[in-house]
């Protein structure tokens, strides 16, 4: 083969490599950044604490199709310290669900209403590979047991709110959520390995790669796919930045082409219906690890192989630490009835009748394009659902929202009105504890009409 087709293979490869890794890559930045500057209203907080939000989320926090339904409380955890005592307070009638998310992105345990109920609990968090000590016996006030598939994972804990004057109520809640290490030790966790920035975005992102894979390995059914890119020099003890030069070059072309693809590919009709994604499989990629709360049932399952890639990567663009769609499914949306971008620029009409069938609560939140932010707007509203006050509903119990980027003049419209942002944008609808009809598709979305 000619040093040009050479080439030419290892850019393909190394735009395969890059749709496989960035899960990791893209949710590690994400933990570090955490523990560095917080996430949101979400404070900076140390590995295997809990950092909470005190307010619902607006503008200001720049995190991709953050919600802003619940209240987060956001934990890294490091189990090299040995294990963690989770402990849970007595949540009664009020929605919530802790989410455990690894360091590939698998949603491997949940505890919560839907999981485990309202009650007071415990829970064990061990790191891969552990063991219980023989000499302890399991009783029935044993805490329950939660294995890490890799030693860094994040707990995700949403709590539903129910207005301003509701905070307080969950800021106790938030406050009563523990985690204790069983061993004590004045030394740190060793987080995540440091990689510093290379020469450019990309030479980072593969080097970020090499040395996060192997301190966090996959699944076993994924080693083989990593083993492949051992040719790109990112299963090697080589740093990225020093292989040569022929091959940097084939890394940086296969890290723009996949980078295109997996950001288009967002955009792709499949799974559409109505011009809605209804992503109620996009979280489905976890094949390997099922603790307490994660249904390992066929039909919650990705098989393909190819397809569980892209998908994986595709949920963390678009949706990192999103739910699985039993215990959220989310819906959303880049163009009108008629097949256009949405945009600002114009008038839009969504009427939903009936309203989406839910066990908790629904709520449609507007995201400016590319970013997936919250958008500024002159009346705070971010989202719109069956908790917002001040809505009027239909005569027949639906609910017509208007989106624009102007304040509607008619009075029932502005009442119903989900600010826009000048430019491009994607509603997200979210509905928590979705009922039969949602996971089953017998419940469908209108599509946007444009009207202005």
């Amino acid at each position: 083969m000619t040093e040009h087709g050479l080439t030419e293979q290892w850019a393909e490869l190394a735009s395969e490599a890059y749709v496989v890794g960035f899960p990791l890559v893209f949710d590690l930045e994400q933990v570090d950044r955490f523990t560095r500057l917080g996430i949101g209203s979400v404070p900076p907080t140390s590995l295997n604490s809990f950092g909470h939000a005190r307010t619902l989320a607006g503008p200001a926090d720049a995190f991709v199709s953050i919600n802003n339904d619940t209240l987060y409380s956001i934990a890294q955890i490091d189990l090299g310290v040995g294990p963690v005592l989770l402990s849970v307070p007595e949540a009664g009638e009020r929605y919530y669900v802790l989410q455990f998310v690894d360091a590939w992105t698998n949603n491997f345990a949940y505890v919560g209403t839907r999981a485990t109920g309202g009650g007071a609990g415990e829970f064990l968090l061990v790191p891969p590979g552990w063991e219980a000590p023989a000499d302890v016996p399991e009783t029935a006030e044993s805490p329950t047991v939660i294995r890490f598939p890799t030693r860094v994972g994040t707990i995700v804990g949403r709590w539903a709110v129910a207005g301003e004057a509701d905070l307080s109520a969950v800021h106790a809640l938030q406050d009563a959520l523990s985690l204790v290490p069983l061993r004590r030790s004045l030394t740190p966790p060793d987080g995540i390995p440091p990689v510093p920035p290379a020469a450019t975005e990309a030479l980072t992102f593969f080097e970020r790669m090499r040395v996060w894979s192997q301190a966090f390995p996959p699944a076993q059914r994924d080693l083989a796919a990593l083993a492949s890119y051992a040719e790109l020099g990112l299963t090697g003890d080589v740093p990225v930045p020093d292989l040569p030069e022929q091959l940097m070059q084939a890394l940086e072309t296969g890290y723009a082409v996949g980078k295109e693809a997996l950001q288009g590919g967002l955009r792709s009709s499949a799974g559409v219906v109505d011009h809605w994604q209804l992503n109620l499989h996009a979280f489905d990629y976890n094949l390997d690890f099922f603790e307490v709360g994660a249904l390992d049932e066929p039909e919650w399952r990705l098989d393909d192989q190819k397809t569980r890639y892209a998908t994986r990567a595709a949920a963390a663009l678009g949706g990192l630490w999103g739910n699985h769609a039993y215990e959220a499914a989310y819906a959303s949306t880049y163009e009108d009835a008629d097949g256009a971008p949405l945009s600002g620029e114009h008038v839009y009409r969504l009427r939903l009748s009936p309203t989406p069938p839910v066990g908790a609560f629904w709520s449609l939140t507007m995201y400016d394009l590319p970013e997936y932010f919250l958008v500024e707007n002159p009346i705070g509203r971010y989202s719109i659902g069956d908790r917002t006050e001040g809505i009027v509903y239909d005569d027949d119990g639906g609910l017509t929202i208007t989106m624009s980027a102007t304040r509607p003049t008619d009075p029932t419209a502005a009442a119903n009105w989900l600010p826009a942002p000048e430019g491009e944008f994607r509603p997200l609808l979210r509905m928590y504890a979705p009922g039969d009809d949602v996971l089953t598709g017998a419940y469908r979305l209108p599509a946007i009409e444009r009207i202005g």
